[in-house]
């Protein structure tokens, strides 16, 4: 995508009339610097969870997700 036709059609995603291929969607989050999956948080706090993740080495990740995982297991159910 070009820089000249970058800012139409990033407006053109946002505002719903038109959805993005997976490839143009992996070309965004490259840019941007943040994981494909960025796009697909359904609120901020989900988004900026992944971002951080995604900058943390495979041995922290599994680590959060022991901690996360046992936090759930120790939860009271509702």
């Amino acid at each position: 995508m070009d820089e000249n036709s970058a800012s139409p059609r990033l407006n053109q995603y946002e505002k719903g009339k038109h959805t993005p291929d997976i490839g143009t969607l992996k070309a965004l989050a490259d840019k941007l610097g943040v994981p494909l999956s960025y796009f697909f948080c359904e609120d901020e706090l989900s988004a900026e969870l992944v971002v951080n993740l995604n900058k943390l080495s495979k041995s922290d990740r599994e680590k959060i997700l022991d901690i996360t995982s046992k936090m759930i297991a120790e939860s009271p159910r509702d």
